[in-house]
């Protein structure tokens, strides 16, 4: 188990790429700083709304394991097949690292939350995308350009579908 805790610890010195790119964020938030945040928002999102919170939670600490062997993608930087494929890839190598019980169940959660067949999963994603627009909320209150970060906040908005955090959204959108 030590390979696999080595390997996950490496999205702490993962930049989330798209700040750096997009916005010129000399030193932007890690995929684990990411990470955290959105495992935050699942825990009590999940609880608020009567879902598995122990499975939101573990979908959400597994969402970006893979980006520990591959880096993080900027959308549009590879198709959506290729990243799914690579992804999946990447998930099978650093699960292998794990008891073959583990393997399986995590390997579970991983298809659910990138198939989208569970409610939790597609809540999810949905928090996945509202994490990325407030840490861009954050980023226009230190200074960066607020029309840049403008483009992550819109692209959220275009994925969140739940009534709840659209109204989130439209909370921090005006801060």
């Amino acid at each position: 188990m030590f390979d696999f805790f080595y390997l996950v610890s490496e999205l702490k010195k993962i930049p989330r790429k798209g700040w750096k790119e997009k916005i010129g964020i000399p030193h932007p938030e890690s995929v684990a700083d990411h990470s955290y945040g959105v495992v935050m928002m699942a825990m009590i999102l999940a609880d608020c709304t009567g879902m598995d919170t122990e499975k939101i939670i573990k979908m959400a600490l597994l969402h970006d394991v893979a980006e520990s062997i591959i880096g993080d993608f900027i959308p549009g930087e590879v198709s959506r097949e290729t990243k799914r494929v690579v992804e999946d890839q990447a998930m099978k190598e650093i699960l292998r690292k794990l008891p073959i019980n583990l393997e399986k169940k995590y390997n579970s959660l991983w298809k659910d939350y990138v198939d989208k067949t569970s409610r939790e999963s597609i809540l999810l994603h949905e928090i996945d995308k509202l994490e990325m627009a407030i840490q861009a909320i954050k980023y226009v209150s230190e200074g960066y350009s607020r029309e840049k970060l403008q483009e992550f906040i819109e692209s959220a908005r275009k994925e969140i579908k739940s009534k709840e955090l659209l109204e989130i959204l439209d909370a921090i959108s005006y801060k």
